[in-house]
């Protein structure tokens, strides 16, 4: 079973940006299509991005859409969320995962088998 810890959560001004990282120990992120989800406050957890296993397809929930971007470096077995334009209502904790099963991204939290710890991230306005 992979093993997944995020870093790179922070307090950000609005309009500010910020890069999330996943790394990954265990196995290799290759065989995984990996997500980001986050869960607000008072909320439900929510899908953020997605990227395939090769890398090459990505997806992304509409609220962010143009601001964040995905990314996955297999040399470090690592995967990456670029957040730029930050908002308050992009506050939560973010939390990576991988789901061994598939090979496009995929925004179903149950198709996901491994779950870091989260990272806290918080935009002031």
């Amino acid at each position: 079973q992979v093993q997944l810890v995020e870093t790179g959560g922070g307090l950000v001004q609005a309009g500010a940006s910020l890069r999330l990282s996943c790394a990954a120990s265990g196995r290799t992120i290759d065989t995984y299509a990996m997500g980001w989800f986050r869960r607000a406050p008072g909320k439900e957890r929510e899908f953020v991005s997605a990227i395939s296993r090769s890398g090459t397809i990505t997806k992304y929930a509409d609220s962010v859409k143009g601001r964040f971007a995905v990314s996955r470096e297999s040399g470090r077995n690592t995967m990456y969320l670029q957040m730029n334009s930050l908002k308050p209502e992009d506050s939560a904790v973010y939390y990576c995962a991988a789901d061994r099963q598939a090979l496009l991204p995929t925004s179903t939290t149950r198709r996901y088998d491994a779950w870091g710890q989260g990272t806290q991230v918080t935009v002031s306005s």
